[in-house]
């Protein structure tokens, strides 16, 4: 049997096997990806009105591809207190967002009670507002530094108001890769292990995969299908597990991974279609437009992906490394660009339940 045709009846292949997919014809792919996308979303294409907030570049870590944290590289360090992040908060919701993304740097100067008082403070004054907080890396740095369980982390995290977890820290799963580009970060088994718990708590999360740098084809597919054997039963009714998976394209300066050259638009393009393939368990595949660029990721809407992210308001991590995404898009543009794509422009909140089709 054809091997395209095994992954889409979701055979039993292995990541060697699966990466010969990336030998296919670039619109082969397509046409089975986007079957799978219009059989679950249609024509829709989903956004969200968000705000990333970055509340530190400092970092106790030093991964080799990150632009973002403060170093020789990047040597503007800053640290923002409470009052600031809930004003620029505040100022944001009033415009109009219904999600926060709060993901920091691993600032060793920040208390385990400053994490939650910000999270209660946050929800004191915005009750509405979805608190989208913490990557499994965050988590796993609090557990580690203040000798708690990451459990106990979570359960704390829950208490405190996070709605959902960002799929930040995952980079590439693959120990011999991490070892490399992000060595002392949280492995790829806890990593994986830290969804699961928040998954059983009944929360929902995201799932990343940094690809475009030292990684081989073998181990993004090695990747993917973690991700797969990981994905909780009840993602489906919303009750925990993974709501999307988002291919995140490596940013190439600014950083000391020294990578010569970004995968070509056909690769990326081939990369979102194999996604789409093997991971049918996953309801959305984000085209995250902060790493691609708005015009490639909204051609990645045909090859299998079926949401961009949202108008973000401001963007430091993928900006240092080269992105423009440091102001955000207007939704006004973000739904014009959509329409003109000849799609549907639907702004969901944070767990994919549409609230406006335009």
């Amino acid at each position: 049997m054809d091997l395209l045709t095994q992954a889409l009846e979701a055979q039993d292949l292995d990541a060697s096997s699966l990466a010969r997919l990336y030998d296919y014809d670039l619109y082969a792919l397509g046409e089975a990806a986007h079957g799978i996308r219009s059989r679950f979303h249609g024509d829709q294409v989903f956004f969200n009105t968000n705000r990333h907030l970055n509340p530190s570049n400092i970092c106790a870590d030093s991964c080799k591809f990150c632009a973002f944290s403060a170093s020789r590289k990047n040597p503007n360090p800053y640290e923002m207190g409470h009052g600031e992040i809930l004003e620029q908060i505040a100022q944001a919701y009033e415009n109009g967002i219904k999600e926060v993304h709060v993901v920091s740097a691993h600032n060793p100067n920040y208390t385990y009670e400053w994490y939650l008082e910000l999270f209660r403070l946050i929800k004191a004054r915005m009750p509405h507002l979805h608190l989208k907080a913490m990557t499994a890396a965050e988590v796993h740095f609090l557990s580690t530094k203040f000798d708690k369980p990451y459990q106990e982390v979570l359960e704390d995290m829950l208490e405190a108001g996070v709605d959902s977890m960002p799929g930040g820290g995952a980079e590439i799963f693959d120990e011999r890769v991490r070892k490399r580009i992000c060595g002392g970060k949280v492995s790829s088994k806890r990593w994986l292990e830290i969804h699961q718990y928040w998954h059983s708590l009944g929360r929902m999360s995201n799932a990343t995969m940094l690809f475009g740098h030292v990684e081989s084809k073998q181990d993004r597919l090695d990747h993917m299908l973690r991700l797969k054997a990981a994905q909780s039963p009840n993602a489906l009714e919303k009750k925990g597990g993974f709501n999307a998976f988002i291919p995140l394209l490596y940013q190439r300066e600014h950083n000391f991974l020294k990578v010569a050259r970004s995968p070509s638009a056909v690769e990326i393009l081939k990369t979102i279609a194999i996604a789409r393939i093997v991971l049918q368990n996953i309801p959305h595949i984000k085209a995250y437009w902060a790493t691609l660029g708005l015009n490639l990721a909204l051609v990645a809407q045909e090859f299998g992906a079926d949401d961009l992210d949202g108008t973000i308001g401001v963007e430091k991590i993928q900006s240092a490394g080269g992105a423009q995404s440091a102001g955000g898009i207007a939704k006004e543009d973000l739904i014009a660009q959509i329409k003109d794509a000849r799609f549907i422009p639907v702004e969901r909140d944070s767990l994919y339940n549409p609230l406006k089709v335009w």
